[in-house]
C-alpha cells in the first residue's frame, strides 16, 4: 500500500500516474494539474507547518497552520483540498473507533465570525473520510466546511432531484448525494451530508468548488450546532455506492431491515392506491368498501393464494372542510377511518379481514381541528402528542405499516432548523414505540437520506405512480439509492396480468402488491413470484443498473438497460440479470466478471429455457425479444454442475425456497415448502446426467437432456415441510 505525505506529492506524481488505473486523457490532465497545484502550494508555503494522518487503506489527510486541508488517495491519484480562510489552532491528532470503524482524526479550532471546531476523520478500513464542524458560538451560516476548491474534475456525475428523487446525469440537486465517476476506470467518489439531512445542502460555488453545509435559506446557526459530511471513494460505481450507504447507516445507528422485516416485505399484498381497481371507488355489486375488500380477500382464498396484508389509501379517512372521504384533493380532516365506510371502526374491519393493514396519510387540511389541538408547522403536525395518539390508534387497529405520502409537496414542515426534523423524528419515534414500520412516498432526495436515521423505515416509493415500463428506469436508479441506505424500494401497484411488471417488482427485493378487481386475479402469474402461502421468493438485494449501464446512460447512449441482483449462499452467489430495450437497439451484453464472478458461469435464458457456458471475462451478448430479457447466472462449482433452483419461480434460488446451497464436489441444496405444497420441480446444468438423491424428503426420476445439459427432478418434502437433496455429476 503506497502512502504519500503531501510534502512530497510532486516527487511521487510520476509513480502515482503510472500505477493509477487507465482513465480518459482529460481526467489524467486534470489530476496532473491538481497534484502540481499541491506541489506548488507546498513549495510556496514552507512556513506553514502541517499535520498529517494516514490510513492503512491508502488515504492521507492533512491540515496546515495556514488553514489548507487536503485528502489524497494515491491508488486513485485523487486530491481533494480547500482552505478554512482562517488560521487554525490547537491542532491535534486523535484516534478512536466509531460504528464505521477505527479512525485517525485531525481536530482543530478556528474562528469564523465565532469560535468553531473542525475535524477530518480518516477511517482505517476503506476509502472513507468524515468531515466534522461544530459551532462553539452562535454565528451566521457562512464559510461552510468542507469546501473543496480542488477535487477530481472532468468526471461524470449522478444525482437525484425533485419528487420521488428521480435520477439525473445533468444536474446536481442540493439535497442529493453527489456521485462522481470516471467512465474509463469506474473509479468513483460519493459526497453527501452525514447529518441534518432535512436542511443540509451541497452546492457548487465559484470556479466549480463543492460546498457542503446547511442551506443558505437558514441564515444563522446556534451555539452547539454540529454538522457532518461524508466522502467515500473507491473502484467501481455500485461498489463505492454500497460502501457509502453502509457508512451512512452505521453512522446513524440504523438497523438495516431484512427483506422480510414486515408483512409488506414478506408476503404478497393488495393495494388500493392510484391505479388500483378500488381507488376512491368500491364494487357496486358489493355495496360498500368493507364488503369489497372482504371480497378481494375471498378471491385470493378461492384461488388458493394467501393474501399477506391489505393497503388502505387516502380514501379511508375524512378530508377537507366537509370531512368527506370522497374528497381526493383535500388534506386530512381527522386521521380516523371514515364512519361512512367503516361504521364499526377500523379495528372491527381489520378483525373481520384477518390480515394486517397498511394505512396511508396525507397532509393536514386547513379546516382540521388539529390546528387548534396540536402544534403545527405548515401543513404537518410537530407535536409528539399527536403522533403518539396516531401510533396508538393504528396499533390497536391491526396496522403494521404507516405510509406517509406527499412528502415532496404538501406534507412538509416550514423550512427552518428545527421543524422538519421534529416532523420526521416524532413520526418515526411514535410508530416505533407502537412497533409499526413506515413507508415514505413522494420523497425528496433528503427523505432518502433521512431514512438512514430510523430502523423502522423499511420501504420507500422510488418512481412515479402506477408501475409500468415508462417507470422502470426511475425505479431501478431509485432502488440504487434506497438499497444503499438500507430501505427497500416499492414499485407501486400493478395488475397480476402484467408479468413484466411482476418480474421487476419481485427482483426489487421489496414489496410485491397488485390492485386487480375481484375476479381478475391471475394466480398462475402470481405464483411465479410467491409460494402458495403468499411468501415472496425474492433476491437478497434490490435490482440495480450495472456499472456499464450507468456509464452508457450518463453519455446519453441508447443501449438497453442491464441490471442485476443476487442471492448469496456464502461460497456460492446466484445472480439474476434483467434487461430491456429503450430504443431500437436490442443488443444486450454483460460479462460474469461485471457481476463480481470469478468462476466459469452458466447463463440461463429464463424465457428461452436454454443456457450457455461463459468464462468470467467473456462478454455474453444476446438480442432482446419482446422487449425484455432475463437470465439466471450461476457459477459452475467443483461438482462441474450448476444448480439453478426452483423452475417455477422468477427468483429460482430465493432463500424462501432454497434455504441453503453448497458445492464441495457434490451439490447439496435445502428446499422449503409452503403448506399445501406437495412437490416442487428443481433444475440445473450438468455436463452429464447427474445422480440426485434425497437425504431428507424424496426425489422422483431425473430428467436430463443431452443437447442442452439441463436436468430437472421432482422433489417432495419430508417432516418439517423441507427437503435436502444431493447432486453428483458423473
Amino acid at each position: 500500500m503506497v502512502r504519500v505525505m503531501f510534502a512530497i506529492i510532486g516527487g511521487l506524481f510520476p509513480f502515482l500516474l503510472a500505477s493509477a488505473a487507465p482513465r480518459v486523457e482529460q481526467n489524467v490532465a486534470a489530476t496532473a494539474t491538481q497534484y502540481a497545484r499541491a506541489r506548488d502550494y507546498t513549495n510556496l508555503e514552507r512556513s506553514c507547518s502541517k499535520t498529517t494522518v494516514q490510513s492503512s487503506s491508502g488515504i492521507d489527510a492533512s491540515l496546515d497552520t495556514c488553514g489548507a486541508y487536503q485528502v489524497s488517495v494515491a491508488s486513485l491519484a485523487w486530491v481533494f483540498s480547500g482552505n478554512l480562510g482562517q488560521t487554525p489552532s490547537n491542532i491535534v491528532v486523535n484516534t478512536g473507533t466509531d460504528r464505521v470503524g477505527a479512525y485517525s482524526e485531525i481536530d482543530f479550532n478556528y474562528s469564523q465570525r465565532g469560535q468553531r471546531t473542525g475535524g477530518i476523520r480518516v477511517y482505517q478500513n476503506g476509502l472513507t473520510v468524515l468531515f466534522k464542524l461544530a459551532y462553539l458560538q452562535a454565528a451566521s451560516n457562512t464559510a461552510p466546511f468542507p469546501t473543496f476548491t480542488t477535487y477530481p474534475r472532468k468526471l461524470r456525475h449522478l444525482a437525484y432531484e425533485g419528487t420521488f428523487g428521480l435520477f439525473t446525469f445533468n444536474s446536481l440537486a442540493s439535497d442529493s448525494p453527489w456521485i462522481f465517476f470516471d467512465p474509463s476506470s469506474s473509479n468513483t467518489f460519493v459526497l453527501s451530508p452525514a447529518s441534518d439531512f432535512m436542511v443540509a445542502s451541497t452546492v457548487q460555488g465559484t470556479g466549480g468548488s463543492i460546498i457542503s453545509g446547511i442551506s443558505s435559506q437558514i441564515t444563522s446557526l446556534p451555539a452547539g450546532f454540529r454538522h457532518q459530511t461524508l466522502l467515500v471513494m473507491g473502484k467501481g460505481i455500485n461498489s463505492t455506492y454500497q460502501t457509502w450507504g453502509q457508512a451512512m447507516t452505521k453512522l446513524q445507528g440504523k438497523v438495516r431491515p431484512a427483506n422480510d422485516a414486515d408483512p409488506s416485505l414478506k408476503s404478497l399484498g393488495y393495494w388500493t392506491d392510484h391505479g388500483a381497481a378500488y381507488y376512491y371507488k368500491f364494487d357496486s355489486r358489493k355495496g360498500s368498501y368493507e364488503q369489497t375488500l372482504l371480497g378481494v380477500r375471498d378471491n385470493f382464498n378461492q384461488l388458493g393464494l394467501k393474501l399477506g396484508y391489505m393497503h388502505l389509501d387516502s380514501w379511508f379517512y375524512p378530508k377537507g372542510a366537509t370531512a368527506a372521504w370522497q374528497n381526493s384533493a383535500a388534506g386530512i380532516y381527522e386521521y380516523v377511518a371514515a364512519s361512512a365506510l367503516f361504521p364499526n371502526g377500523l379495528k372491527s374491519f381489520q378483525q373481520q379481514l384477518g390480515i394486517p393493514l397498511i394505512t396511508h396519510a396525507r397532509w393536514i387540511d386547513p379546516s382540521s381541528p388539529y390546528h387548534h389541538i396540536y402544534k403545527m408547522s405548515g401543513k404537518v403536525v410537530i407535536d409528539p402528542l399527536y403522533w403518539n395518539s396516531i401510533g396508538s390508534y393504528l396499533h390497536d387497529a391491526g396496522v403494521s405499516v404507516y405510509e406517509q405520502d406527499w412528502l415532496a409537496t404538501e406534507a412538509q414542515a416550514k423550512f427552518n432548523l428545527t421543524d422538519p426534523k421534529a416532523f420526521m423524528d416524532d413520526m418515526a419515534r411514535a410508530m416505533s414505540a407502537q412497533r409499526l414500520n413506515m413507508q415514505y412516498c413522494m420523497p425528496l432526495p433528503r427523505h432518502y437520506l433521512q431514512s438512514s436515521l430510523y430502523s423502522n423505515i423499511t420501504t420507500i416509493r422510488t418512481s412515479k405512480d402506477i408501475f409500468q415500463q415508462s417507470r422502470w428506469d426511475q425505479f431501478l436508479y431509485g432502488s440504487q439509492l434506497a438499497g444503499a441506505l438500507g430501505v427497500w424500494p416499492w414499485s407501486d401497484v400493478f395488475m397480476s396480468t402484467q408479468t413484466n411488471n411482476l418480474l421487476f417488482s419481485t427482483l426489487s427485493a421489496g414489496p410485491v402488491g397488485v390492485g386487480d378487481a375481484i375476479g381478475s386475479l391471475n394466480a398462475r402469474n402470481l405464483l411465479l413470484a410467491v409460494r402458495l402461502d403468499g411468501v415472496i421468493v425474492k433476491p437478497d438485494v434490490p435490482l440495480v443498473p450495472l456499472d456499464k449501464t450507468i456509464i452508457n446512460d450518463s453519455a446519453g447512449l441508447t443501449h438497453p438497460m442491464v441490471a442485476s441482483t443476487s442471492t448469496n449462499f456464502g461460497a456460492i452467489t446466484a445472480h439474476y440479470v434483467a434487461g430491456y430495450n429503450r430504443t431500437s437497439d436490442l443488443k444486450l451484453a454483460f460479462s460474469p466478471s461485471a457481476l463480481g464472478m470469478t468462476r466459469t458461469a452458466f447463463v440461463y435464458n429464463y424465457f428461452r429455457k436454454a443456457g450457455k457456458i461463459v468464462q468470467p471475462q467473456q462478454t455474453f451478448s444476446d438480442t432482446i425479444a419482446n422487449g425484455i430479457a432475463y437470465y439466471i447466472v450461476m457459477p459452475i462449482g467443483p461438482s462441474g454442475a450448476a444448480f439453478l433452483g426452483d423452475n417455477g419461480h422468477y427468483v429460482s434460488l430465493g432463500k424462501k425456497r432454497i434455504t441453503a446451497l453448497t458445492d464441495n464436489g457434490t451439490i447439496t441444496a435445502s428446499i422449503a415448502f409452503a403448506a399445501r405444497e406437495s412437490a416442487r420441480i428443481v433444475f440445473g446444468y450438468s455436463p452429464t446426467a447427474p445422480a440426485i438423491t434425497a437425504t431428507h424428503g424424496q426425489v422422483g426420476t431425473v430428467n436430463y437432456t443431452n443437447s442442452t445439459g439441463l436436468f430437472n427432478v421432482l422433489v417432495m418434502p419430508g417432516i418439517g415441510a423441507t427437503a435436502t437433496i444431493q447432486i453428483k455429476a458423473h
